[in-house]
């Protein structure tokens, strides 16, 4: 397994304040965000083989896998030190969505039915002939955007997205019933013989980013590469950490809104207590519970604060399948039978390629440290 450490993500799991192994200089580890980040990784400009002629046929799977990774990083060093130099942390998220690929339409879109419960949306934009990625958003219960075609190179990549379970364009909306981990890496299999692709890249971040080590797990020799952005294990300490208090510390006006909602009697377990009101037979309740959770959430999702994502809070369809659908795989301890079940089945992927694009600020999240120490040596910082 190859790992590529860049910067970028979230901060929740961070509980390892002076674990800092990342080689962004601390200059400018506080201005870059994923978006600022994943330009450099992913180089349109540099990259101009048509798609046609690569990878080369002549190649065995294992070396055209690499290949298909080292080509995003063509150029990777002038790149990369040109935004550094380029960078400005007054950048607001429009400006920041101007450094990933342009805006794109999808080719095709369709709904593709799982269970005798769940349909899935899905859509597939960029190259029709490209080499073909599969996106797996966050949360659980975030659903896709537009925005996230723009981390591809519509040239070079088969775009696809889905919305996962109960989240998004997805039917029946905010559903529980049938909503687990497993459920999902099926889905995904399902939705990957749909469109009738042999194998693809997996790209996830923070939620999709332990559901893409679970597909991978799962179905490895599908799989011609991972990128995970902003590692989310979610373990027991990382969920305590963020929904039990030690968030609270760098955000405390946001953790006093979320804290309120809930009775002084109730604070000994915040997940089981919006549990508890997410699942109430009273909409006014349920309503309440995951507007209060959902700006949490989006308010903590960066260090500084991301106007578009605070006003998901606001809206009464994403706030309820974010909050229901994420609580839920939560309190059932994201279907794992084991807490470290993601590190103890590292070894089923050391032979995938792999890029991990992850945050350098104080607050650095652990799980990219653990991840990394359960990995190979073949470590590229």
């Amino acid at each position: 397994m190859s790992l590529v450490v860049l910067g970028g993500g979230r901060i929740r799991g961070s509980s390892h304040p002076n674990q800092t192994p990342f080689p962004l200089s601390h200059s400018h580890s506080s201005t870059l965000s994923p978006i600022q980040l994943l330009k450099p990784f992913f180089p349109a400009l540099s990259f101009h083989r048509p798609v046609s002629s690569f990878p080369p046929k002549n190649l065995t799977i294992s070396e055209r896998n690499s290949s298909v990774l080292r080509a995003q990083n063509i150029d990777y060093k002038s790149e990369k030190q040109r935004s550094l130099e380029s960078m400005d942390s007054k950048k607001d998220s429009t400006e920041l969505n101007r450094e990933l690929y342009l805006d794109i339409e999808p080719y095709s879109t369709g709904f593709l039915k799982v269970s005798d419960l769940h349909t899935i949306y899905w859509e597939q934009s960029g190259n029709p002939n490209g080499h073909p990625v599969v996106f797996l958003h966050g949360g659980p219960g975030g659903g896709t955007s537009p925005n996230n075609r723009k981390f591809f190179d519509p040239a070079f990549y088969r775009i696809i997205l889905f919305d996962q379970r109960g989240a998004g364009k997805s039917t029946p909306h905010a559903c529980l019933v049938e909503n687990t981990t497993w459920d999902l890496v099926n889905d995904i299999e399902k939705l990957r013989e749909h469109l009738q692709i042999p194998e693809w890249q997996v790209f996830g971040g923070s939620w999709g980013s332990t559901l893409a080590l679970a597909y991978c797990q799962s179905h490895p020799e599908k799989v011609t590469g991972l990128v995970l952005r902003g590692i989310f294990l979610l373990r027991k300490k990382e969920i305590d950490w963020f929904y039990e208090g030690g968030a609270a510390a760098i955000f405390p006006d946001a953790w006093e809104s979320f804290r309120d909602l809930i009775p002084d009697n109730e604070r000994g377990c915040f997940i089981e207590a919006y549990h508890k009101r997410l699942n109430s037979d009273d909409k006014d309740i349920q309503n309440a519970a995951a507007k209060a959770w959902t700006k949490w959430e989006m308010m903590t999702a960066h260090l500084h604060p991301n106007e578009e994502n605070i006003k998901k809070g606001d809206d009464d369809m994403f706030s309820l399948a974010f909050a229901r659908i994420e609580n839920h795989y939560f309190v059932n301890k994201g279907f794992f039978p084991t807490d470290s079940f993601l590190l103890d089945n590292v070894e089923k992927i050391k032979h995938i390629n792999t890029v991990i694009v992850q945050v350098y600020h104080p607050f650095v999240a652990s799980s990219v440290i653990l991840f990394m120490s359960c990995t190979s040596n073949d470590v590229n910082k």
